[in-house]
């Protein structure tokens, strides 16, 4: 290779690498496979070697991660948080077994294997026995401040147990979210009518970057524990210190084993790339370790990684297939999703026919073509992935497309909101598809839980023209739906079944349909599919108003005054009942008997807080927010949703909101105590 060319190829792979470094760890958005990101990176670090005089002072070869985020405090990291330099055959991990006993000069060397979790790394900082920091490894030598995100995970300890640690204590391990609750995250996502998360790394580091702790808190993170620093504390090995973190209450990992000779490890390895789908969690790789620290501490560090760690990737399962076709699905709440039509191939013991291509952003940043031969991934993702196109293969035949600018369903033409990766269809009310989902969640057994109906009878229903909206449920009438019949065609077109409404199930649909009338308010809130408001939302909306009129006329302030309701979901809100035809449509539920108000609780302890207008804000020790309510109402008094000229009392707690406390001490209402209020209702 020329000088030119290789100044040329450097500068190209430097820009590259970046890029790829921001997208994956600043934005959770992997373009290109871990393999495919190593092979880029190992050929710049050759391509430097070989031409020093062209390296780039700020190389991607010398940096670890992404930048910096500047939406949280940035801390400098007494150790380093390097990489582990990667492998992906067997000879090159017998090249690193040679490597370190030459260096040493030692003939046996006892290795400990362990997962290789992929998740986000994360530097735990404790300082006599409690936990004062948690940073990110941002760049490996600075990153961020995350404590307050990383308290809510329960598998960290804010306080270690027993007494035996030292005043400083640094620990390392890899947050990340277990598949089977990572599959259930996705399924709420989509309810609420959000993006699903590609995999459970891309969900678990972008928990930890959330600006809101109370919603980390709701993220099923957990945490393992692979390295300890602790300078106080002479530990022999690898191994015993993280029996020591095991200890004090850290969980480590189960799974890691000792070896004295690098044919164990290839053994472990062979173990583990054959079950790693029976795991819980995501692993893309085993992680092999000098377990000696005397030996480790010998053997010392690169710039980038430790010479006495080595990481073995498996490669992810990969096959090339032929794009046919990209169809453009509506979901419930409008969302637009393209989904590649492939030609059929073997993918990790399934036939793959479709793949998901995300959205239109993706699409353009992978340049895929119709006709492309196209890479399909499904290591580390629930559902088959493209990673890239074999350009070289690429030929006259393939076509640029062009992204829907309308509804496939409806002929609408798509929005994308700002900040959103996805485009939506605005026809909410009349695009069929988005009737019917709303229908099927209406209908689902979270919400109003009609027996006897499913997708497969509402749809039924749906193409016989007998319903249009929900309240269309509560009017049908036997005779129209008996002896409704249709064909349903499988995907693959071989299989076909016939369903037809018969007496019986004409009359289990319509039993179903009246028992629901019973559930509470709550239910048929969460049952209307209002736009980010889930099952726990509707509750506290629901206990908070009491009723559907109350909520209609709430304004934006008295929406955000609720527990867990932020903008979002208050703009949403709004939204909903702006709109002539879900008002007519709720007038409609309410006459066919829907629960449109909470049940008031008749019991009455005493009338000493007669006459009196509460504010309760905060977080309550002996009670919750909402027994605090029923206890002011059961007394007499009367629960306001803001603070205005009218309220007599606010009941403040832990963490009440400043401009509350501003605006009640403006006005001189009297701030009671969770003990003060107590002390009232008991005297």
């Amino acid at each position: 290779m020329k000088e030119e060319q290789a100044k040329s190829r450097i500068d190209a792979l430097s820009v590259e690498i970046d890029r790829h470094n921001r997208l994956y760890y600043d934005q959770s958005n992997a373009l290109i496979s871990d393999f495919d990101f190593d092979m880029l990176l190992e050929e710049l670090m050759r391509l430097e070697k070989e031409y020093p005089q062209f390296k780039h002072v700020d190389s991607p070869t010398q940096r670890v991660g992404g930048s910096i985020s500047k939406s949280f405090e940035q801390y400098t990291h007494k150790n380093p948080m390097l990489s582990l330099g990667n492998t992906y055959s067997e000879s090159e991990l017998r090249e690193f077994d040679q490597r370190v006993k030459k260096f040493a000069n030692i003939e046996e060397v006892e290795y400990v294997c362990e997962l290789k979790y992929d998740g986000v790394a994360i530097s735990l900082i404790y300082e006599h026995g409690l936990l004062t920091k948690a940073v990110t490894r941002g760049d490996g030598v600075r990153g961020d401040i995350v404590t307050n995100n990383i308290k809510t995970i329960r598998s960290i300890p804010l306080k270690l147990q027993g007494n035996d640690f030292p005043k400083e204590l640094e620990l390392r391990g890899e947050i990340l979210i277990p598949r089977d609750a990572f599959l259930k995250l996705n399924a709420e996502r989509e309810e609420l009518g959000e993006a699903p998360f590609a995999n459970p790394r891309n969900a678990a580091s972008g928990s930890i970057k959330m600006q809101d702790s109370a919603a980390v808190a709701k993220r099923p993170l957990e945490c393992f524990l692979y390295y300890v620093i602790a300078e106080e504390k002479n530990f022999d090995s690898h191994y015993q210190s993280l029996e020591f973190a095991k200890n004090l209450g850290f969980q480590i990992p189960t799974t890691m084993a000792r070896y004295s000779s690098i044919e164990g490890v290839f053994s472990f390895i062979k173990d583990w790339a054959d079950a790693k789908d029976q795991l819980n969690f995501e692993i893309d790789g085993v992680v092999i370790k000098v377990n000696d620290f005397n030996l480790q501490k010998i053997l010392g560090f690169t710039a980038k990684s430790p010479r006495w760690a080595i990481s073995y990737k498996f490669k992810a399962e990969r096959v090339q297939t032929r794009l046919l076709s990209v169809d453009f699905q509506v979901g419930r709440t409008g969302a637009i999703t393209p989904v590649a039509n492939l030609e059929a191939v073997q993918l990790a013991g399934t036939i793959v026919k479709r793949a998901s291509l995300h959205n239109a952003d993706i699409i353009e940043q992978l340049d895929i073509r119709l006709n492309d031969l196209v890479f399909v991934e499904k290591g580390g993702e629930i559902i088959p992935k493209i990673v890239g196109v074999n350009k070289q293969a690429r030929t006259a035949e393939s076509s640029v497309f062009k992204y829907a600018e309308s509804c496939p369903e409806c002929g609408t033409k798509l929005v994308r909101h700002e900040s959103e990766a996805n485009h939506y269809c605005p026809n909410e009310l009349h695009c069929p598809p988005q009737i019917k989902g709303r229908i099927e969640h209406f209908i689902s057994r979270k919400a109003m839980n009609i027996d006897n109906l499913g997708e497969g009878k509402v749809e039924m229903l749906f193409d016989a023209g007998l319903i249009r909206h929900l309240s269309d449920l509560f009017f049908i009438k036997a005779e129209a739906i008996l002896g409704i019949e249709k064909r349903f065609v499988s995907e693959d077109g071989f299989q076909t079944k016939t369903m037809s409404l018969r007496e019986k199930s004409v009359e289990n649909i319509l039993n179903g349909i009246e028992k629901s009338k019973q559930m509470p308010f709550p239910k048929v809130l969460y049952a209307l599919g209002i736009r980010y408001v889930g099952e726990t939302t509707a509750k506290k909306l629901a206990t908070h108003f009491r009723s559907m009129e109350n909520l209609k006329n709430a304004d934006f302030e008295e929406l955000i005054s609720v527990e867990e309701v932020g903008e979002k979901i208050a703009q949403s809100v709004l939204d909903y009942f702006s709109k002539g035809e879900q008002i007519l449509e709720l007038e409609k539920l309410k006459a066919a008997g829907l629960q449109f108000e909470i049940e008031e609780n008749n019991v009455s302890i005493s009338t000493i807080l007669s006459g009196k207008s509460f504010v309760v804000s905060g977080v309550f020790t002996r009670f919750s927010r909402e027994e605090i309510k029923q206890l002011i109402e059961a007394n007499g008094g009367k629960n306001a949703s803001s603070i205005s000229a009218k309220t007599d009392y606010v009941l403040a707690g832990e963490n009440m909101g400043p401009a509350k406390l501003k605006k009640a001490e403006s006005l001189k209402i009297p701030i009671l105590s969770e003990y003060d209020f107590i002390r009232m209702i008991e005297d």
